[in-house]
């Protein structure tokens, strides 16, 4: 389950601002504000989430979801320090 905190560290991750959100999620301004600052799951449509989750993972970030004991989190896809190879 997505919650505000996962959404403020993937912009994080990205040095994305809101309004990059926005853009590429084509959800608006508003609710990404109401949804970033609620505390725990987020309570948005599934298809608010989807797009949110659609969005930040055509840029190159995933979800990790909480388990045994440890917290949800934000991570990259692939390793993107690693040079490409040729």
């Amino acid at each position: 389950m997505l919650t505000s905190a996962q959404i403020r560290a993937a912009r994080a991750l990205l040095r994305w601002e809101q309004k990059d959100l926005v853009r590429a999620s084509k959800v608006s301004l508003p609710t990404i504000k109401r949804l970033e600052v609620k505390t725990g799951p987020l309570g948005a449509h599934d298809v608010t989430v989807d797009a949110i989750i659609r969005a930040f993972d055509a840029a190159g970030v995933e979800f990790i979801a909480a388990e045994s004991g440890k917290g949800a989190g934000v991570r990259f896809k692939t390793d993107q320090d690693a040079p490409e190879d040729s």
